[in-house]
């Protein structure tokens, strides 16, 4: 995200404004090419961090996607090193739901980073993106093959393209501020799975139904169907948080920014077809 994130602010200012931290700045490469600084950072080496985000006006920080990593202690490294660096605000990719009860992993550690952020004494945002879409095509199963879109929990979802909440943390970041703590980005609307059933018969052409299983029944399945069972167990967190309504609100601030209407389910399961035709 915080790469196409910075195409569109380079559409708005030019490259000497910005900083690149990254792990390994080879991979920041295509920026340096565009006069964009580039510097070493890795949350996991804090000495790393603080001449990384040394003379930021607003930092964006991205949150780990590191599995084997502890997510909060990475974070912690940083935050602090964001305080000491005098960072004037920071910009957090967070996502809708966080609460420290989320049976959702993230979801718990979004909200113990927004925690830090608040004590942090530094001005802060916190971008509650709405579920990333892409995630859809592994979450609801092969169900163009299958027919069937088999979970162990249902609720309202507010699938967000991750390429809309891209461009809306671009807007923020070029904005004159009044975005204090949590913001909400969303999509339209919070289908559930039986919706997005519903959605994807009339796309398909044929009937595509949503079937209900327990919880131990449907790890078993995905474990049958070679994935580990720590990676079952974490997907079903997040059929739990869908069911007790943790992914459900929806809020009209993404396509004010955007000056558009969001991409919507339809859309995210309309691409892959087209393309198979």
């Amino acid at each position: 995200m915080n790469g196409a994130t910075l195409d569109h602010l380079l559409q708005r200012m030019p490259p000497s404004r910005f900083v690149v931290v990254a792990r390994d700045p080879a991979k920041a490469q295509r920026f340096a090419d565009l006069g964009v600084t580039v510097r070493r950072g890795d949350y996991a080496d804090p000495s790393s961090l603080a001449a990384a985000f040394d003379g930021a006006d607003q930092l964006l920080l991205i949150s780990s996607s590191d599995p084997a990593g502890n997510t909060a202690e990475l974070h912690r490294n940083a935050v602090d090193a964001a305080v000491r660096a005098g960072v004037g605000r920071i910009l957090y990719t967070s996502h809708q739901g966080a609460a420290l009860g989320s049976p959702f992993g993230p979801g718990h550690d979004h909200a113990v980073t927004e925690g830090m952020l608040a004590e942090s004494g530094l001005p802060w945002t916190s971008l509650r993106n709405g579920f990333y879409a892409p995630s859809l095509a592994w979450l609801a199963g092969p169900w163009r093959d299958t027919g069937v879109i088999a979970v162990p929990g249902d609720g309202p979802v507010s699938w967000t393209a991750r390429a809309d909440a891209a461009e809306a943390a671009a807007v923020i970041l070029a904005s004159d501020g009044g975005f204090d703590g949590p913001v909400t980005l969303t999509a339209s609307a919070a289908p559930t799975f039986d919706e997005v059933a519903e959605i994807a018969s009339e796309l398909s052409g044929r009937d595509v139904t949503r079937v209900l299983m327990g919880d131990d029944e449907w790890v078993a399945a995905q474990v049958a169907g070679g994935q580990p069972e720590r990676m079952a167990r974490f997907m079903l967190g997040m059929y739990q948080a869908a069911a007790e309504g943790l992914f459900a609100g929806t809020d009209p601030l993404l396509g004010s920014l955007l000056e558009r209407e969001p991409q919507s389910v339809r859309d995210a399961l309309e691409a892959p077809l087209s393309a198979a035709r």
